[in-house]
This record gives structure tokens, sequence and C-alpha cells, in this order.
């Protein structure tokens, strides 16, 4: 049921999404990741673990952080001024615009959202951390990027194309085998927790400085730190 929720929050939020409405797109995403926090601990506490929900869990989060920040990337892209020459050029009798079929590029994000998730499912050795870029940090990202930034992106000539770049990295991010930490505690210590303690305690200026588009920064400087610091995950028995 909670897995569910999460799965009704990301079509909410994608249809917010292409209603325009990027902040309330956001929302029902922040929504969905709760719901996703809470849907794998309430199982193994009332002893209630299944096949049928792993598989359940991941189709919840491809639609909630996979097609929901997809759309809210497409409907920017649709919004954004292209040059006159690209908005000259149509396909076909349906007035289809070049730019358009740029923006629905924005997609690809959801399909390689799907193969981390079906990458993860099989991969043992993401228990204390994770290969690639989680899904549900990749559409925080987003969201709050279009969220905060988007006068910034609307006044720019030469968002679009920043844009598509950002997304080309965010699939590669996704799928790519670079070691990325967990913000999971065995034990409270400093010792073995350095690297969690700075990027939690640096989160809060970042975010108190920047608002919304604040989470997009801190989630940048997380696969920075992950990079700088990554260690091969040790492979389970």
């Amino acid at each position: 049921m909670i897995t569910c929720c999460n799965l009704i929050s990301g079509c909410l939020a994608t249809v917010s999404a292409l209603y325009g409405d990027a902040r309330m797109a956001l929302l029902w995403i922040v929504i969905g990741a709760v719901f996703d926090f809470f849907d794998g601990m309430t199982a193994r506490l009332l002893h209630v673990s299944s096949p049928i929900g792993k598989e359940l869990d991941s189709l919840a989060d491809d639609v909630t952080f996979g097609v929901a920040p997809s759309a809210i990337l497409y409907q920017q892209l649709c919004v954004l001024d292209w040059p006159s020459s690209m908005q000259n050029v149509v396909f076909g009798s349906s007035a289809i615009t070049l730019p358009q079929v740029l923006a629905a590029l924005a997609f690809i994000m959801a399909a390689f959202s799907a193969l981390r998730l079906a990458k993860f499912n099989l991969d043992e050795r993401q228990a204390m951390g994770f290969i690639g870029l989680p899904t549900p940090a990749n559409a925080l990202f987003w969201g709050s990027l279009i969220v905060g930034s988007h006068r910034w992106l609307e006044s720019m000539s030469w968002a679009p194309w920043l844009l598509l770049v950002l997304m080309l990295m965010s699939c590669w991010l996704l799928v790519c085998e670079v070691p990325m930490f967990a913000l999971k505690f065995k034990h409270w210590g400093w010792r073995g927790n350095e690297v969690r303690y700075l990027y939690l305690l640096s989160c809060v200026p970042i975010l108190a400085f920047f608002g919304i588009s604040g989470i997009a920064v801190v989630i940048a400087w997380y696969v920075c730190l992950s990079v700088l610091t990554q260690r091969q995950p040790r492979q389970q028995a």
C-alpha cells in the first residue's frame, strides 16, 4: 500500500509537470520519496517482505523518480526560447517543430532510470553504498533545479543546450560504475563516517544560501564528494 502511494505520487507529479506546475511536481516527488523511504522499512518491521514488493517498488520508483523528472524537464524545454531558425523547422502535417522533438529527448532519462533500478535489483555490491547515482537524488536534482532556477534559465539563450547536456550527464551517472556513499550509519562515531558527517554539515549552509535550488547544489556536491572519496564497495559473501 505504501509503495502504491509512492506510485500515485509519481503520477500526480507527472501530471503537475505537464500542466506546467513544476513546484507542485517537485512536492509530489518529495512525498513519493518519503513513501519510498518507509515502504521497505515497514515491510521488514511487519515481516511482509516479498518478491512482489521488490518488483513493485522498482516500478513505482521509475514513475516517481524517472518519468516525473523527465516530464519536468520536458515542459521546461518546451517553454524555453529556442532560436527562431529551429522553430521554423516543422515535421509533417502535425506541425511538430524541431524544439518539440528535442524537448522529447528528456524522456531518455526515464529509460535510464529504469535501467538503473533494474541493475540495482541484481547488484549485490550496493548493501552499504551505491554504484551510480540513485534515482531519487537525480529526480530531486531536476525538480529543484527547474523550480529554483527557471527564471534564470528562461533568460539565457543557451539554456536548452545546457539542460540537454546535463540530462545526458544524468543518464550516464545513473548507470555508471562510480561508487557513491549512502547515508547509512552502522554507528554514530566519527571514525568511518567522516564523509557522511562532512556532507551533512556542508549541506546546511548550501541550502540556507541557495534555497530550493540548493537541493540541486547539494546533490551535485554529493556526486563530486563521492568521486573524490570513492572506494570500491566490498563484495557480499
